[in-house]
């Protein structure tokens, strides 16, 4: 793949296929329905017009239970688009220095935040403040010290803090992990994660190390991380990790290029990862036990996710990861709904302790202890 924002346009799935999804029990696709729907709603506004941030508008199009009411912008021109576009009131929309006022805004419910990393920890702080349900895109915070600061202001301001785990929500990953619950695959052993692209843009904010906190590992490296902990079904105890850099120019002191790195877990299984901006056709995620296997590959694109096991294709019918997110997330804010996997702050913590004890190993050269 070029980019991981570059994957195959969504799919949209038609009514004809929507039926052959109650089959799949455990894939969280219960939101999506052809029914019209007439209960609570979850008013969210998008802070941060960007790529990501319209890929989510577009998906949440055809969501029944979350619906896009207001943006967040420093972009007047991003702003008059999206209101003709979307028909967004002017009331609801704001900048990056006025959006304080949503606290007296009664027709928003939350704020999607996806900004540059290191912008999340204050914009997500001001939103609880706000008193409004904060949703952050991954990674939650630049360190794990901001991410429990983050935690610690929602859990203060009595509002959620969710983090765009879109891949907590997606069919194929959810059927292996039902299959690894249910023994199909025995005493789990190992996991691979390969998790790549070549970047472009030399001048973009995630090659800037004050913007994004960091380089591959931030963006695209936190997926294999996260799968190894979900597709495991373990916390990881101990990790060694090794930096390459073949391009200093590009990657600048701070913006890692190429890191590998393992995860050793109490049942005694091991993690061994790569995370990088500069080889492409790395989306692979492998899953090894002593009575089967899965593979998910791709395994965290846009999709269509493709899935197998030691027993087949799993052959589960693609639906937009974003709306899937979006209507599974109004059912935690909404309803307290608890996902298979977990999609809040303490969730994206654990993430971030990882990240911090990664960079760590790569600088020390040492098997770093875990405890998270």
């Amino acid at each position: 793949m070029n980019t991981r924002r570059n994957f195959l346009k969504n799919i949209t799935v038609s009514a004809l296929a929507l039926p052959l999804l109650s089959t799949y029990k455990s894939t969280g696709l219960e939101g999506i329905s052809t029914s019209l729907y007439q209960g609570p709603v979850l008013r969210v506004a998008i802070m941060g017009l960007g790529s990501y941030g319209t890929r989510v508008a577009e998906a949440m199009q055809s969501c029944k239970r979350a619906k896009l009411v207001g943006v967040i912008s420093g972009t007047p021109s991003k702003v008059s688009d999206w209101q003709k576009k979307y028909n967004i009131p002017e009331k609801n929309c704001y900048n990056y220095d006025n959006f304080d006022l949503i606290k007296d805004n009664p027709d928003i419910d939350a704020v999607y935040v996806i900004t540059p990393n290191s912008l999340h920890h204050d914009q997500v702080i001001r939103v609880a403040k706000a008193g409004k349900h904060a949703i952050c895109e991954k990674p939650m915070g630049i360190n794990a010290k901001e991410a429990q600061e983050m935690i610690d202001a929602c859990k203060q301001a009595n509002v959620k803090l969710l983090v765009g785990y879109r891949m907590h929500f997606e069919a194929n990953t959810l059927e292996i992990i039902r299959m690894r619950k249910a023994g199909d695959f025995g005493k789990i052993m190992f996991f691979q994660g390969l998790c790549g692209f070549r970047i472009g843009d030399p001048t973009q904010w995630r090659l800037n190390k004050q913007l994004a906190g960091g380089g591959s590992m931030m963006d695209i490296g936190i997926y294999a991380i996260n799968g190894a902990r979900y597709l495991i079904g373990e916390e990881p105890i101990w990790v060694t990790a090794q930096e390459t850099k073949t391009d200093h120019v590009k990657f600048k002191e701070g913006v890692d290029e190429t890191i590998q790195f393992q995860l050793g877990f109490p049942s005694g299984a091991v993690a061994s990862c790569l995370s990088t901006y500069n080889m492409n056709y790395l989306d692979r995620f492998f899953l090894n036990g002593e009575k089967g296997f899965a593979e998910l590959n791709p395994s965290t694109g846009y999709g269509p996710i493709k899935g197998r096991t030691n027993k087949g294709e799993l052959n589960i019918p693609h639906v937009t990861h974003q709306t899937v997110q979006m209507e599974e997330m109004a059912g935690i804010i909404l309803d307290g709904k608890s996902p298979v996997v977990p999609v809040d702050g303490e969730e994206a913590l654990k993430d971030s302790k990882i990240i911090d004890a990664i960079y760590l190993a790569t600088k020390t050269n040492q098997k770093v202890p875990l405890k998270i």
